[in-house]
C-alpha cells in the first residue's frame, strides 16, 4: 500500500515541475511585449510634432479670395474709411491662413523664406508645404475661417490658372453663388449703417453679384479695382531723369564749341583785315 502511493507522489511531482519551469520561463514575455509597445509609443511620441495637421480648407483658392478682396474691394472701403465688423466673412480675422500668408518673405524670384523660422526655400509651393507641416498650429480654422467657401460669390476662377475646360452655365450654380454674395452684401454692409455702409453695399453688389446669371450682362469686377503701377512707365521715367542731364550738358558743351569756332573765324577775318595793301 505504501509502495503505490510514493509512486503516485513521485509521477505528481515529475508531472507538475514542467508547468512551474514553463511558467518561469514564461514570464519575460509580458516584460518583452510591455517594453515593445514603450518602444512603439516613443516613437509615435518623437514623430507627432512633424505630422500634418489637416485641413478641410484650400489654401491657393483661399489666396485667390484675399487677392480679389485686396484688388477689387479693399480701395473702395479705404476710400470710405469704413470699418469692417469682425463677424463679417471678408474680415482679414476671418481667414485661416491669414498669418502665415503675412510671414512669407519673397526676397528673390525663386527664394522665398518662412517669417518664423527663416528657413529657405525655391518655390511658395514649398513654403506652403512647410506651413501645413510645422507651423499648423498657427492657424485657427474654426467654423467660417475658410476663405476658399466665398470663392464661388468673389469669382476666384477668374483669376485663377484652370486646367479644366469652362463648361455651360449653370443656373443652379449661378444663383447659389449670388444668394452667397447677396447674403455677404447685407451682412458686411448693412444698408441701414450709415451713407459709407450704403454705399458700399451698393458697390459689392455691382462689383460682384450682378455678375451671377447666365444670361450675360454685367461682367465681374465692372467697377475696377485698385490702381497698378506701371513698371514700365516708371523704368522709362528714371532713364528720363538720368540722361536728361547729359543731354543738357551735351548740347552746352555742343554750343561752346560752335562759339568757339565762330570767335576764331572772327579773329582771323579781323588780323587779315588789319594787313597792309
Amino acid at each position: 500500500m505504501g509502495r503505490p502511493l510514493s509512486t503516485a507522489i513521485a509521477f505528481l511531482l515529475i508531472f507538475l515541475s514542467p508547468m512551474e519551469g514553463g511558467g518561469a520561463s514564461s514570464s519575460p514575455l509580458p516584460q518583452t511585449d510591455q517594453a515593445l509597445r514603450e518602444s512603439v509609443g516613443a516613437r509615435t511620441l518623437m514623430q507627432e510634432p512633424y505630422q500634418i495637421h489637416e485641413v478641410h480648407c484650400s489654401r491657393e483658392r483661399s489666396r485667390a479670395a484675399w487677392e480679389i478682396i485686396e484688388e477689387y474691394l479693399t480701395p473702395f472701403i479705404e476710400k470710405e474709411q469704413y470699418q469692417i465688423s469682425s463677424k463679417c466673412r471678408l474680415h482679414p480675422d476671418n481667414d485661416m491662413f491669414r498669418e502665415q500668408e503675412q510671414h512669407k518673405i519673397h526676397a528673390d524670384v525663386n527664394h522665398w523664406k518662412c517669417g518664423f523660422c527663416k528657413k529657405s526655400f525655391h518655390a511658395e509651393k514649398y513654403l506652403d508645404q512647410h506651413f501645413d507641416n510645422r507651423h499648423s498650429n498657427l492657424l485657427n480654422d474654426s467654423h467660417g475661417r475658410c476663405l476658399a467657401d466665398l470663392c464661388g460669390a468673389l469669382h476666384c476662377d477668374k483669376i485663377m490658372p484652370s486646367k479644366i475646360p469652362k463648361t455651360k452655365c449653370n443656373p443652379a450654380a449661378a444663383a447659389k453663388n449670388r444668394h452667397l454674395c447677396e447674403s455677404l452684401a447685407d451682412n458686411c454692409f448693412p444698408i441701414n449703417g450709415g451713407v459709407s455702409s450704403s454705399r458700399l453695399h451698393d458697390l459689392f453688389l455691382h462689383q460682384f453679384c450682378d455678375s451671377h446669371t447666365c444670361t450675360g450682362g454685367r461682367k465681374p469686377f465692372s467697377r475696377g479695382g485698385r490702381k497698378k503701377i506701371n513698371v514700365y512707365y516708371i523704368a522709362i521715367c528714371i532713364l528720363i531723369v538720368m540722361f536728361l542731364p547729359l543731354f543738357y550738358l551735351f548740347v552746352y558743351l555742343n554750343q561752346r564749341q560752335m562759339k568757339g569756332i565762330q570767335d576764331l573765324k572772327r579773329i582771323s577775318k579781323t588780323s587779315h583785315k588789319k594787313k597792309p595793301t
